[in-house]
């Protein structure tokens, strides 16, 4: 902490290279250990399952997905999209047995010393959302963490530049609505968030592995108690947008910018258009309720039920709280003591 904090605002490009960047070693560990995992569910995961199941395709999500892993943080989310699903509701009903089977297969490789898994002792929920396990092979220098979560194939294929049929987020919200799951099933489109930040400049990546440090060290004083990191990530991209569009930004200017836009918590309202929009009736109308909501709202751009702000507003204290005293270390000063000036963003 001490580091990053005492970090001068023109050298927190070097700081973030020096540190928090993956070197090459580091990236290929990762790769090869989802390389293991993907080959285990398409070609053998669900083989022996009472009902024949097939898997349409494994998509990387989350950082790893997105081309923003920080150094020393080995995890991968991955979606397998179950080709047999027809609907969320669907999604809902097999979840649990889906889970149920991949867990069966993963100890049955392990016994025959295929690799060797690790569970998390999740909380008692009896539909558990994921399956949670750390990876460990004689190929891989360290344990590699996943998170593996069944979906309904709700795109079933995007290409570079696809927007979704209109009809897609009228079932979507129609289905949250009925089943009180708004937000729930965002693993769905987890190619349209990963198409979102992953062709941003460098640089803004590199910003938004920033703030992410920055909110990994604000956890560990804070505990689970702070907003989703993702909304953290979309507040970046949404101040360099609208203050910046420059390749060429200056770091501490947008981080700097960040901060400040986390003290103004109680005013965010975040969406963009670039997946769904309000010329749909039914879209449009859920989009007005979202938007009328209690602030922050920062609507997931490929999942218009999905608020990642959260719905509780003492995390967003909590994290303004650790904002307000960070403004006023050596990463957010000019070498003459002055604050350094932000970008002009409306909220």
């Amino acid at each position: 902490m001490k580091k990053f904090r005492k970090t001068r605002a023109n050298q927190l490009d070097k700081f973030i290279e020096d540190r928090h960047l993956p070197d090459k070693d580091f990236r290929t560990q990762v790769n090869e250990a989802i390389h293991i995992i993907c080959s285990f569910v398409k070609e053998r995961c669900f083989r022996w399952a009472p009902d024949p199941v097939r898997v349409s395709k494994v998509v990387k999500g989350g950082s790893s997905g997105k081309g923003m892993t920080l150094k020393g943080l080995s995890d991968a989310d991955l979606v397998v999209f179950v080709a047999s699903l027809t609907s969320v509701r669907e999604q809902l009903q097999h979840r649990r047995g889906s889970i149920k089977e991949i867990r069966r297969q993963l100890e049955a490789c392990q016994r025959k010393e295929t690799f060797e898994v690790e569970f998390e002792v999740q909380k008692r929920r009896k539909k558990p959302r994921a399956l949670s396990f750390v990876l460990r092979s004689p190929r891989l220098l360290q344990g590699v963490k996943f998170d593996v979560l069944p979906a309904f194939d709700a795109l079933c294929q995007v290409i570079k530049g696809y927007r979704p049929d209109p009809q897609v987020y009228v079932q979507l919200i129609q289905e949250c609505e009925s089943l009180g799951r708004e937000g729930e099933f965002s693993p769905c489109f987890t190619e349209l968030q990963r198409a979102f930040l992953r062709d941003r400049p460098t640089k803004l990546k590199s910003l938004i592995c920033l703030v992410k440090h920055w909110y990994q060290m604000c956890k560990m004083r804070r505990g689970k108690k702070l907003p989703p990191q993702y909304a953290l990530e979309l507040l970046t991209v949404y101040a360099w947008e609208q203050g910046s569009m420059e390749t060429g930004f200056s770091t501490a200017q947008g981080f700097q910018t960040v901060l400040e836009l986390v003290l103004k918590h109680q005013h965010l309202c975040i969406y963009w258009e670039k997946y769904y929009d309000f010329e749909n009736p039914i879209t449009g109308q859920y989009l007005r309720r979202q938007l009328a909501k209690p602030r922050p709202v920062i609507l997931d751009p490929a999942d218009p039920t999905g608020n990642v702000a959260g719905k509780d507003p003492y995390s967003w204290q909590l994290l303004a709280q650790e904002a307000r005293v960070w403004l006023g270390y050596s990463c957010c000063k000019n070498w003459d003591g002055s604050p350094v000036s932000t970008w002009k963003v409306p909220v």
